[in-house]
């Protein structure tokens, strides 16, 4: 039965497998006058990458569907919908977009998660375990190691995969990092001498900072990974 099933599966892939996309890919750069180096170079990927395209070893998706049309001066009716053998394609540039956003979606609701508990964890260790004599310690052990680190992970991560408004998010990691600041130390500070404190605005450009360079360091990945 298990067999059946796996043959069954490998026939449908086959039926809607990309069908001559390679060549239309191929004569499209040809005609434009432009060499796998060159169209490599403008659209951002490797040379093996084209060649990878236009052998069908591997499709391009949407996004360097749309830029191939663009570069090779050809309607995207042209270079998908000519004949009707395409339909495949057409099924496939569906399925992997889908696939992409979910898999996008699901990240950052992972990156999300994950800071917003170990922001959340550094809280709670202050409040219930840490005295007046541990106040250093845990200053330099969450304000100054664990959640600078953890910002720059997470802000690598939003580079890397190069999310939309990506620089926004080292206002928020500013805004959070400020945050983390007031509702331990500054919230004791209150607490103790009965008094209201401004937020340390201060500690904004700290965060952002952090942010920034990890997010700075997450876009050369990103750009690197492409043009190899």
């Amino acid at each position: 039965m298990t067999k059946y099933l796996m043959t069954s599966i490998m026939c449908t892939e086959r039926d809607v497998k990309p069908v001559d996309i390679g060549n239309k890919i191929k004569n499209a750069r040809m005609q434009s006058g432009l060499t796998q180096e060159a169209a490599a170079e403008i659209l951002g990927v490797s040379r093996q990458t084209i060649s990878n395209w236009e052998n069908e070893k591997t499709y391009p998706d949407i996004v360097s569907v749309v830029k191939m049309s663009d570069l090779y001066n050809i309607s995207l009716d042209r270079l998908l919908k000519e004949n009707s053998t395409e339909s495949g394609y057409l099924d496939y540039l569906d399925e992997s977009t889908d696939i992409v956003a979910s898999k996008n979606k699901l990240t950052k609701i992972i990156l999300t998660v994950s800071y917003l508990g170990i922001w959340a964890f550094s809280l709670i260790v202050f409040w219930l375990f840490i005295s007046g004599s541990d106040a250093i310690g845990y200053s330099l052990m969450f304000l100054w190691i664990l959640l600078p680190i953890t910002t720059f992970v997470i802000s690598l991560l939003i580079g890397k995969n190069n999310y939309r408004g990506k620089w926004f998010f080292s206002v928020i990691f500013g805004i959070m990092y400020m945050l983390a600041e007031y509702a331990t130390f500054q919230a004791a500070n209150m607490a103790a001498f009965d008094k209201f404190n401004m937020p340390t605005l201060e500690m904004i450009p700290v965060g952002a900072a952090i942010s920034l360079f990890g997010l700075g360091v997450g876009s050369l990945i990103d750009y690197f990974h492409k043009k190899s």
